[in-house]
């Protein structure tokens, strides 16, 4: 353990999408490993204050902590790598430092001094990514920022780390640059020019990598580490080469080969030690040697881009290392799915999860496919909107009110069963207002969820406006969809589950945000095994 904490800062050079939430999550399980309590942060340029309004098509998952915090779906990766829970202060972004400092300026905290980028947007910035550090809990912080070096919009974030290095003096800070070696197939060789630009263009900036972490499709020779390290201005060691990987799970194991955390520890002056990664290796083996395989639908209205179901794929990867199979994924468009092509689509399927959303695009396709699978028993999971659309399915075609829906889609329904959460009807702003993170739930003993959790006590995480309307809730029971999961202080309807029915759970609440290689989803983990139970039977 350290007396005052480390901090590590990973930048981005050359491309985007190069991953620096992989590598920031990696290092931070190696160094977990060694016995530092490590946490990460990131820090976002854009001005919006968080992803909560931001379309899924821009920004993929919205990830919500158990604080109610919305962040960027990179703090998904964090916990699930560290098995940590994030909070607030793990991901800032722009807009998100100059409303704090602009607030500031209203209240005359700042004593009629002009309020300008250098020093109170620079200290403002310090500020936040020293929150984790100050707090005690943690012996190394590791912020990643967002971006690539060069853009306008994330020099503040440069110029920060710049006084920080000054700041906190020598072995407190270390800087990683992740970056690009790009291979040319018509040379035939691999490219160091790119990488040395962008190291050029953090220097601008004052700052100086300690470490490179280079990208590549191909293994880095030694002359080209040699030349990189005597062009870039680090030591040979400090030339770290991250190759393309089979999974995101391969990445600690490939750092670890490759020694960043030994120069990471040497660069903040601290014990090195073999990491203990037993149980992540165990998890590793479970996943890359599958005994059995399923087939899952993912019915969606953001299919195109799979960030967009991040934390629910990467659940699943969880839950069928956990049952010892490989879970295939058919990503299916709800817009385009109908009664006529119903059966081609998910009658081959062993299990279909209805994912979460927002809006009235593809909800009817939703419900389509609840049907099937309920009449045909086909294990079912549907989340938020998913469970919502279960309900409005049931309410339809069991209790024959035709034309039930959600007042979010429908506000003149004759049969709002799902309907605007009361504390909700007064809220006019959309952003950060939802109901949002972790919320209690009481699970009905028997139950499908009870027998997954074993327990009936439970926590899990939110992010919605609407809700079942209790005012159905006896006439829908009655008919056989029960209400298994309520919050004990609202009466907030959390779970539904059909008893009849091979294995039929919707859940108001997102598990997948808690889903993590360490603790994989006790739902997801249930979800899977009913599925190969029916691939098995059927």
């Amino acid at each position: 353990m350290t007396t005052n904490p480390k901090y590590i800062f990973v930048t981005g050079g050359v491309s985007s999408s190069l991953g620096k939430g992989i590598i920031a999550a990696s290092l931070a399980k190696l160094l977990q490993a060694q016995g530092y309590r490590t946490t990460i942060q990131k820090l976002d340029p854009y001005i919006n204050i968080d992803p909560g309004t931001l379309n899924p098509y821009e920004h993929g998952e919205c990830y919500v902590t158990d604080d109610g915090a919305e962040t960027d779906l990179d703090l998904g990766h964090y916990e699930r790598f560290l098995n940590v829970p994030t909070s607030q202060a793990n991901n800032v972004t722009t807009g998100r430092i100059y409303q704090s400092v602009i607030d500031k300026e209203r209240r005359g905290e700042f004593l009629g001094k002009t309020v300008q980028v250098i020093p109170h947007i620079t200290d403002e910035i310090k500020h936040r990514i020293q929150i984790l550090g100050n707090s005690g809990d943690y012996d190394i912080v590791i912020t990643e920022i967002g971006g690539t070096v060069g853009d306008i919009e994330s020099l503040p974030y440069i110029e920060a780390v710049r006084q920080l290095e000054w700041d906190l003096g020598e072995h407190n800070t270390c800087v990683i640059h992740l970056t690009l070696v790009p291979y040319l197939s018509a040379a035939g060789e691999l490219k160091t020019k790119p990488t040395q630009h962008s190291v050029k263009t953090l220097m601008e900036s004052g700052v100086q990598a300690d470490i490179l972490v280079c990208r590549t499709e191909h293994e880095l020779s030694d002359s080209i580490k040699t030349k990189l390290a005597r062009f870039c201005n680090v030591k040979k060691e400090a030339v770290i080469q991250s190759i393309d990987a089979s999974t995101i799970y391969d990445v600690p194991n490939l750092m670890l080969d490759e020694g960043l955390d030994k120069v990471v520890l040497r660069q903040l002056n601290l014990k090195n030690e073999e990491p203990n990664l037993t149980r992540w290796n165990e998890f590793l083996s479970r996943h890359k040697n599958p005994k059995g395989e399923v087939t899952i639908g993912l019915i969606g209205k953001y299919v195109e881009l799979q960030d967009s179901y991040k934390s629910i794929l990467e659940a699943f990867i969880h839950a069928g290392a956990e049952n010892e199979v490989k879970v295939n994924i058919e990503s299916i468009h709800s817009e385009y799915l109908s009664v006529d092509d119903v059966k081609r689509k998910l009658g081959h399927l062993d299990g279909v999860l209805v994912a979460p959303g927002f809006g009235e695009r593809g909800i009817e396709g939703k419900i389509e496919a609840v049907r099937y699978v309920r009449e045909h028993n086909i294990p079912f999971l549907g989340i938020c909107l998913g469970m919502q659309m279960a309900v409005i399915e049931y309410a339809r075609n069991v209790l024959g009110l035709n034309d039930a829906n959600s007042t979010e889609m429908d506000e003149q329904t004759p049969h709002p069963v799902i309907d605007l959460m009361e504390s909700q009807k007064d809220v006019v702003n959309k952003g950060g207002t939802m109901r949002l993170g972790s919320w209690d739930c009481k699970v009905e003993e028997g139950s499908i969820a009870e027998k997954a959790y074993g327990t009936q006590d439970i926590k899990e995480r939110h992010r919605h406006r609407f809700e079942f309307n209790n005012d159905y809730k006896s006439k829908i029971e009655a008919a056989g969809l029960k209400a298994t999961g309520l919050n004990p202080e609202t009466g907030l309807v959390e779970i539904v589950e059909l008893p009849s029915h091979n294995w039929f759970v919707g859940v108001q609440y997102h598990p997948e945000y808690k889903s993590t290689v360490a603790s994989p989803h006790p739902l997801f983990v249930s979800f899977v095994a009913a599925a190969l139970k029916y691939k098995i039977n059927k």
